[in-house]
């Protein structure tokens, strides 16, 4: 693969930075489609999940963004907040050598009148969902006569959630002369169909469109009795992490309630929790605190959580493109995962598409410990405050260890929001530092501090 200094006019600042986030080579999907992106093209890219699509949009507008101007350049649409967010945080990261660049996502959940406020104070590219971005649209808090890059990410998803018209008329209220970057993980009729609406002579561009079968192992395990089989399985298969997907929000919060009561760490993600909890929920999973994550559909696009050793269908997704996004979850990057689904035998007829590609085998010749649980030795301590209050990484880190005299090997994950800081700590220090910070300042500042469920 070639090296990012092979892009057009990429500056040194900028190298610097990707070589200080660990890219060093381009992905397939980046080294086609950064250079014709920078050359003004319209792109309609077919590329999966995980695929490093969104530097290959993400690098071009903050290249080309003029931080003078904090009028609106560049505009991505994606069909999911948690995916709105994933891409705010890999582009700001990335767009750290260029000062003062402003990022702002928009999206539901967060009130309509906050966001408001940020676009009057201006932001150079927005992130959001078709809905939040309509309404800012429709109460003339956002125009678009600025911008220049139209970037939809992961279209089909968006045009399954019945988003087409939307899409095609948040379009309108740009300049006829934009750019616009199609990204899609599969080609249906209707992506066609949008892109025929939208895009001006698109560059085709096709890359690890098939998920590899050799690193994916995929079972199927025909079971009378759901929950038995699952336990089975979790205590033969003993996974670092789990990732469970149930078709409804019912059985989501029926299961992760059952793996409660047999002494699992386990969180549930569906649609009925507000956008704190979301966020919480994918954080406590990916710091580790909570090991099994038991999810709708909502999670099986735009979850970047790696090391995902292990994914299980407790129920058959309705068709084959969810079942590969869903598994989709592990094996990603240069790792092997492991997809197990579990089938009735009246869903014969709606596993054939399975069939095909994973091999069956018996509940009966599992070796199961059944003692084991998987419990974390992590827990989650929050703090209110972030980002917004100029919290830091290495503040929090100067703070538990020097001040309070944690060993750094039983401090883990770090994640700052806005708002608020999430830190991954040992099961036998968290009182400690509980206690501490009611007395202990972070940059002479005293932060209240509690402990997630």
């Amino acid at each position: 693969m070639a090296a990012f200094n092979t892009i057009t006019n990429i500056p040194q600042a900028l190298l610097d930075t990707l070589q200080t986030l660990d890219f060093t080579t381009m992905t397939a999907i980046q080294e086609k489609a950064i250079n014709p992106i920078l050359e003004n093209k319209d792109i309609l890219a077919q590329s999966k999940t995980g695929s490093g699509k969104t530097l290959a949009f993400g690098l071009p507008c903050i290249m080309r963004t003029d931080t003078n101007n904090y009028r609106p350049q560049s505009i991505i649409i994606t069909p999911t907040r948690e995916l709105a967010d994933q891409i705010a945080t890999q582009l700001r990261k990335v767009a750290s050598y260029k000062a003062n660049l402003k990022i702002l996502t928009l999206y539901g959940g967060v009130p309509l009148r906050a966001q408001a406020d940020s676009l009057a104070k201006g932001a150079h590219i927005l992130i959001g969902t078709p809905g939040r971005i309509q309404d800012h649209l429709a109460k003339e808090t956002l125009t678009l006569e600025s911008i220049k890059t139209l970037i939809l990410d992961e279209a089909d998803r968006m045009l399954d959630m019945g988003f087409y018209d939307e899409i095609v008329k948040i379009a309108s209220n740009m300049p006829r002369a934009k750019q616009t970057l199609l990204f899609s993980a599969t080609f249906p009729e209707k992506i066609e169909k949008l892109s025929i609406a939208l895009l001006k002579q698109p560059l085709t561009i096709k890359v690890d469109t098939i998920q590899e079968t050799t690193k994916i192992d995929e079972i199927l395990y025909e079971t009378t009795d759901k929950f038995k089989t699952l336990s089975a399985l979790i205590g033969s298969y003993k996974p670092e992490s789990l990732l469970i997907f149930c078709n409804t929000k019912a059985e989501v919060i029926s299961l992760t309630d059952r793996l409660y009561k047999q002494g699992h760490s386990v969180i549930d993600l569906h649609g009925d929790l507000d956008q704190r909890e979301r966020n919480e929920s994918v954080i406590v999973f990916s710091n580790g605190s909570k090991r099994i994550m038991v999810a709708t559909d909502v999670a099986s696009r735009g979850l970047d959580i790696k090391d995902i050793s292990l994914v299980i269908n407790h129920d058959l997704p309705f068709d084959a493109e969810v079942y590969t996004h869903r598994i989709g979850r592990t094996g990603r990057a240069d790792a092997v995962g492991i997809a197990l689904s579990l089938f009735s035998p009246k869903d014969s007829d709606k596993c054939a598409y399975i069939l095909q590609k994973a091999k069956k085998a018996e509940p009966k010749e599992l070796r199961v410990d059944a003692k084991f649980k998987m419990v974390s030795d992590y827990d989650t301590l929050c703090l209110n405050g972030g980002k917004k209050t100029k919290l830091r990484k290495g503040d929090i880190l100067g703070t538990l260890c020097k001040e309070i005299g944690i060993d750094n090997h039983y401090i883990g994950k770090i994640d700052i929001t806005d708002t608020k800081s999430y830190i991954a700590l040992h099961h036998t220090v968290i009182d400690k530092v509980f206690k501490a910070l009611k007395k202990v300042k972070i940059k002479k500042k005293k932060y209240i501090a509690w402990i997630l469920d």
